[in-house]
């Protein structure tokens, strides 16, 4: 294998992500919960993973992020590291396993780390969970924020709709993102805020922002998986771009195979043996 593929494959770390934004190179990062998908997607050059609480949603079909437990991640987590060989894998703390107790969050931690070997961990919230992410980080484990909407907060919120667009919020937000940065984050999800408070808060601190209907002036940006290749019909929000419509080439090949299947047409006397 030549030196320049070598480079290619090296595993994207927490410290080459701050060297990108540094240097002005967007992050690109994708959702993923299974070894066939996550292989696929690393293969194509993403740069982080991210094993999301939506698994929730998009795999097990609930309403919300809520359900899903703390095993259920390390099973897609597994999935997923087993297939990654460049990108950063980052696995999604569930709800209620970090807000109780630092103590509980650190256990969570540890298990996903060291039963799925993903490369970090990602929680939500700001000041409220600061103990948390401390613990977290005193055992040497990368951990990445998330503030704006947070979906394990629905029913605090009632809503998904655009958070901190009144001047209290936005200015708690502000400092919540310069709180993670002291704490130690490597990076901070920024979900469904102002354009313009975005790009506030990236240029406020050192750490890369991932915003996900959060306009351009962000560090990188992430999708749910489903959503962006077209498998999911139902969610279309305002920061969705549909890159494919899988949804309706499966249906084709479904239908298709169907109609073979029941004109005995397949398999044919060349798939048999």
């Amino acid at each position: 294998m030549s030196t320049a593929r070598k480079q290619e494959i090296r595993r994207i770390t927490t410290h080459q992500l701050r060297e990108m934004k540094s240097r002005g190179e967007k992050i690109a990062m994708l959702t993923a919960y299974d070894f066939s998908m996550a292989r696929i997607i690393d293969g194509a050059g993403i740069d982080i993973i991210l094993v999301g609480d939506s698994a929730s949603n998009v795999m097990a079909g609930y309403e919300t992020t809520l359900p899903i437990t703390l095993d259920h991640m390390i099973y897609h987590a597994s999935s997923v590291v087993r297939a990654a060989k460049r990108c950063l894998v980052i696995v999604d703390l569930p709800f209620g396993t970090y807000q109780g107790s630092s103590g509980e969050a650190l256990r969570s931690a540890i298990r996903i780390m060291k039963e799925s070997g993903a490369h970090a961990v990602k929680l939500e919230g700001g000041k409220e969970v600061k103990d948390s992410i401390d613990r977290i980080l005193s055992a040497g484990i990368p951990v990445m924020g998330h503030l704006g909407l947070t979906p394990q907060s629905i029913y605090k919120f009632g809503t998904y709709t655009v958070r901190a667009k009144e001047e209290n919020e936005a200015n708690k937000l502000l400092e919540d993102a310069k709180m993670l940065e002291e704490c130690g984050c490597f990076g901070m999800v920024l979900e469904k805020i102002p354009a313009v408070l975005a790009g506030r808060v990236t240029k406020s601190v050192n750490i890369p922002t991932i915003g996900i209907g959060a306009g351009a002036d962000v560090d990188g940006q992430v999708l749910v998986m489903q959503d962006m290749l077209g498998i999911s019909k139902e969610f279309k929000p305002r920061f969705l771009r549909q890159y494919a419509d899988l949804n309706g080439v499966v249906t084709g090949a479904v239908s298709n195979y169907i109609q073979d299947v029941k004109a005995g047409s397949f398999p044919n006397e060349k798939e048999q043996y």
